[in-house]
């Protein structure tokens, strides 16, 4: 799909140039809520004002959105580069395919995870080429080092340096072999903070030393395996950059170090610039822009006002404070990508590409469950038992279905549990009957979702909290987390601790498999 035998003609006029920079978002999981299928006009309206670059997909239906797509490159004069979040597969933002596990849980897999993760990114390549896109902003290279971390978390493959380093080259490598470019993200290392940059601008602190022994390796991974982007951190680095700047607006993070001493070659993505971690560093999203392209950043993500923001641009351009040669230098960056992506056929695909999708989706989620705790094998339910199951989750999505997959799973194999789900809009009486359900059962489960999620709070809210210990306390459990083994951490007398590293609906159905003694 999007593929043409003929060369690619790169612009000619500044405001083409400068817009060639810029990506746009098409759909939105943030209020006001809107499709992708929803937004096509607005992107068409867009289109014959400003020549964008790419799209950055969000909100979209897997069966409607690649005819959107390619109804949009038709009307674009140059081919649009079009991107997605994808960590966990086609499925994440092109929403029916199965979703993936979060990164922690291929690293669960021990030594089959550096296979399962080339797989996984070789199949999430070749189906997202299938449906029009081009680049997943994937693997998560950070190296979660603080437990706090609220952004990073299980989206990132462990907190061991070489491990992440070996499972980050495998996802590149996978993503090569299906014609998909990937980003290495976010240089040069998200992983040491306990704040959220979508909503603050966190620091990581440290020496170069400590910190190129740690944050670096990994991205020294991507590099050496071929990585075509990498994205940067809205993220300060004394050690690098003393004036208080963020990794995007850092000519010594981005040129210094990732250029001249890393030796990337590739191109600088931002992070979103809707964050608050750069957005709140300057006056407007024109001088945002211009200050990313001065720093060494060569698209421009997630642009709000990109007629706003072309027309500061070129004026900067034409007022010298922006040179040419570095609009040029990024252009060509740009240009390459798009020559990879439409001068050439994606590699072949593969037979039976869902079912294979499927099978290790299951394969991932089944096999990185692990105990918490001296216990090596997890104690299994008897379906003939009456049993009690609580799910706690902080917050809902509108993504989110009416009720999650664990309850549902639970009672293909037993008549005998019942369910609650307690989330932030749960009353007194719903903890209340809960509570009851509970002591009156010999199984308990109480699952918990705590997981990273943009511009939401981490961790369980303080009823919530406070309900698992006082039940934890009264009545024999199995404490299951859905997402960060962490949050395990905060609980202690539970009969046995669980975790799945991640909450989407493999897992939840791998969880009751497994604590009903179903064969995976």
């Amino acid at each position: 799909m999007n593929t043409t035998t003929q060369p690619l003609v790169p612009p000619t006029s500044l405001r083409e140039k400068i817009a060639q920079l810029m990506f746009v978002r098409i759909g939105s999981n943030l209020p006001p809520v809107r499709t992708v299928d929803r937004d096509a006009d607005r992107i068409t309206q867009l289109l014959s004002e400003v020549p964008i670059g790419g799209l950055i997909l969000f909100n979209g239906r897997h069966d409607t959105a690649p005819a959107t797509i390619e109804r949009l490159q038709s009307r674009s004069d140059m081919p649009m580069l079009i991107s997605a979040d994808n960590e966990r597969g086609v499925g994440q933002q092109l929403h029916g395919p199965e979703l993936f596990p979060h990164a922690m849980a291929f690293d669960a897999l021990g030594e089959d995870a550096e296979q399962a993760v080339e797989d996984f990114a070789q199949l999430t390549a070749i189906e997202s080429r299938r449906c029009g896109v081009h680049i997943n902003f994937a693997p998560v290279a950070d190296v979660n080092v603080d437990p706090r971390n609220p952004i990073i978390a299980t989206r990132a493959f462990g907190s061991d340096p070489s491990r992440v380093a070996q499972l980050v080259r495998a996802f590149v490598r996978g993503c090569q072999a299906g014609g998909l470019l990937s980003t290495a993200k976010h240089f040069p290392g998200h992983g040491n903070t306990h704040e959220d940059s979508h909503h603050a601008l966190p620091t990581v602190r440290g020496d170069q030393s400590a910190l190129s022994q740690c944050e670096l390796v990994s991205f020294r991974a991507a590099i050496d395996a071929g990585v075509p982007l990498i994205m940067s951190a809205h993220v300060r680095y004394p050690a690098w950059d003393d004036t208080g700047a963020p990794a995007t607006l850092s000519e010594p993070i981005l040129i210094d170090l990732l250029r001249t001493e890393l030796g990337f070659k590739g191109a600088v993505v931002s992070d979103s610039l809707l964050m608050e971690g750069v957005k709140s560093q300057c006056d407007g999203e024109g001088e945002l822009a211009l200050r990313a392209l001065l720093s060494g950043i060569d698209i421009l993500l997630d642009v709000a006002e990109p007629n706003e923001t072309l027309s500061s641009l070129e004026q900067a351009v034409e007022d010298g404070r922006l040179p040419s040669q570095r609009v040029d230098e990024a252009l060509t960056r740009i240009w390459n990508l798009k020559q990879q992506m439409f001068e050439k056929q994606p590699p072949g695909g593969i037979d039976s590409l869902s079912e294979k999708t499927e099978a290790l989706v299951h394969r991932v989620a089944s096999e990185s469950i692990r105990v918490i705790g001296p216990q090596h094998e997890p104690d299994k339910f008897d379906p003939s038992v009456k049993t009690c199951a609580i799910l706690v989750r902080p917050y809902e999505s509108h993504l989110d279905p009416p009720q999650q997959p664990l309850g549902a799973a639970l009672n293909q194999f037993t008549n005998n549990c019942e369910y609650h789900e307690l989330g932030p809009n749960s009353l007194p009486a719903d903890f209340q009957r809960a509570f009851a359900a509970a002591e009156h059962v010999e199984q308990v489960l109480v699952a918990i979702i705590v997981k990273p999620a943009a511009w939401h709070a981490f961790g369980l809210l303080a009823e919530q909290q406070l309900f698992v210990e006082q039940l934890i306390n009264r009545q024999p459990c199995v404490l299951a987390s859905l997402g960060t083994p962490e949050a395990l951490h905060r609980f202690d007398g539970a009969t046995q601790t669980l975790c799945t590293y991640s909450d989407v609906p493999a897992s939840q159905r791998a969880l009751a498999n497994l604590l009903l003694g179903m064969s995976s």
